[in-house]
């Protein structure tokens, strides 16, 4: 199976079947590649970058130059947590701005 189309940035594919796919040079920034099957897959130079593998088969894949990135894991759910005050109180924030300046 050739795939000449390259651009799967943040695309999800779950569960996907790409047994002896040819994503050389691939973007696969973000994608979600869960449970993919990439059983003999050429990812050579592929751009992994914030990519969910999380249960990938990637048995015999051809990964030379594959640009990887690991996914930002909070410690505990104390830093969860914390991430998601930060984001509510900055929309908060950007509410009452907006408020403010009509």
């Amino acid at each position: 199976m050739i795939i000449t189309v390259l651009k799967f940035r943040g695309a999800d594919l779950r569960y996907a079947y790409l047994w002896n796919a040819n994503l050389e040079g691939a973007d696969l920034c973000g994608a979600n590649l869960v449970l993919a099957n990439l059983v003999n897959a050429n990812l050579e130079g592929a751009d992994l970058k914030g990519a969910d593998l999380k249960g990938a088969d990637l048995r015999g894949a051809n990964v030379t130059g594959t640009i990887l990135e690991k996914k930002e894991e909070p410690q505990d759910d104390k830093d969860l947590k914390i991430r998601q005050l930060e984001e509510e109180l900055k929309k908060y924030k950007d509410t009452l701005k907006e408020l403010l300046d009509t």
